[in-house]
């Protein structure tokens, strides 16, 4: 297996950990802070969620799908099971927040908050299925690295 693969598909499970650990922070948040305190009262969830989106899970795909395409002509199950477990990770983390949402205040209710965990559960399927074909592709690695 290559290393610079594995690596990459380390870093997809951190960055969709780290994803899911954002969202669920600020789920938390819009639950539990008070609506008069002084921090929530410039609080607007859309753009920390855009820019969760934007600092976590994309990349944690973009890496994932370059782990995938350096290593789908020979299959990998460390690959491929690091790349399931990111989708793993990701659907958890998205059902924890899905679960919340009905608690969320008013205030707080965009059409953002109520459908992004939706999109993410439905978007792990397709990651787990690609960390899946990686494991049951057999065929031997090439002996010579290009690089």
């Amino acid at each position: 297996m290559g290393n610079v693969e594995k690596w990459l598909a380390v870093i997809s499970v951190a960055l969709f950990a780290m994803f899911a650990g954002e969202l669920i922070s600020v789920y938390y948040f819009m639950l539990t802070v008070p609506e008069d305190a002084v921090i929530a009262q410039g609080f607007a969830p859309d753009p920390k969620l855009i820019q969760f989106v934007s600092i976590g899970v994309a990349p944690a795909g973009i890496l994932a799908a370059v782990a995938y395409i350096m290593s789908r002509n020979y299959g990998s199950k460390q690959i491929g099971g690091l790349i399931i477990v990111g989708g793993i990770v990701l659907l958890a983390g998205n059902l924890v927040v899905f679960s919340w949402v009905d608690s969320v205040p008013e205030i707080y209710l965009t059409d953002a908050v109520q459908y992004l965990p939706i999109l993410f559960i439905i978007l792990s399927a397709p990651v787990m299925a690609v960390g899946a074909s990686l494991i049951l592709k057999r065929k031997k690695r090439p002996t010579k690295e290009y690089f």
